[in-house]
């Protein structure tokens, strides 16, 4: 009966330990830190040739918004297809029309940027482990969706990387990686937006978001893309006034 008692003390304990690890604050760090990841996210954001590679992470977050809201507002998800040319496909059952089927269609450019902000509300709490983790965890629950192995390739990878750097990492390179990535979401969420402004200016991605969503709503896709740029802009503004500390 003691050993009992004991290894679920010791049980516990662990869990309680675990808990802590997870929940807790971390020391914020030194701004150098900070403004050196804003940098990094930049290099990896704006010259094309690397925007090619690190775009993919966008596409994650991008879809996985399609498939996040498409859940919680009552549609059915069939599954998530992401592409090596960066783009993706989420495929979803429900009423063709109505609020549901807006705001799915609304929350993939919009998804990387509201992502970005609430890890930067986060950061600001000082919480970079929960952060990681939360990452992880949402990371993990998209992969069930995912319907190609080219997709299931990059969700674990990425995935990978949260987890190992959240559980093996010290307290100074969990913060670099955290900030690292809330800067990339923030800026990446910008990029897409005008490529998909460019497109259409060309008259290219006739089925983008923004012209689903005019035939859903009859408002002119210009403005869709305004909300997205607002979306995109705000969220930088904030989060990075956030990340900085002013």
């Amino acid at each position: 009966m003691e050993s009992t008692h004991s290894a679920s003390a010791l049980a516990s304990a662990a869990i309680g330990d675990l808990w802590d690890r997870v929940a807790g604050t971390q020391p914020a760090p030194e701004q150098w830190l900070v403004i050196a990841t804003a940098v990094l996210a930049i290099a990896v954001v704006v010259p094309h040739p690397v925007w090619r590679l690190s775009r993919n992470a966008v596409t994650i977050a991008h879809e996985g918004g399609h498939g996040l809201i498409a859940l919680l507002t009552g549609r059915s998800l069939e599954g998530i297809r992401l592409h090596s040319d960066t783009s993706g496909l989420t495929v979803s059952r429900g009423k063709p029309t109505g609020p549901g089927m807006i705001l799915t269609a609304a929350a993939g450019y919009t998804a990387p940027s509201l992502l970005g902000l609430g890890g930067a509300w986060l950061l600001a709490a000082d919480r970079v482990t929960l952060l990681l983790w939360v990452a992880t965890a949402l990371l993990l629950a998209l992969l069930v969706m995912i319907r190609n192995a080219y997709g299931v390739l990059t969700v674990v990878l990425t995935g990978a990387a949260f987890l190992l750097v959240s559980w093996l990492a010290d307290t100074e390179v969990q913060a670099g990686f955290a900030y690292a990535a809330v800067w990339f979401l923030l800026l990446g969420g910008v990029r897409p937006v005008f490529e998909l402004q460019g497109k259409r200016r060309h008259g290219g991605a006739p089925d983008s978001d923004a012209d689903q969503l005019s035939r859903l709503t009859h408002v002119p896709p210009t403005l869709w893309l305004l909300l997205f740029h607002a979306v995109a802009i705000c969220s930088l503004i904030g989060g990075g006034r956030w990340l900085l500390d002013l």
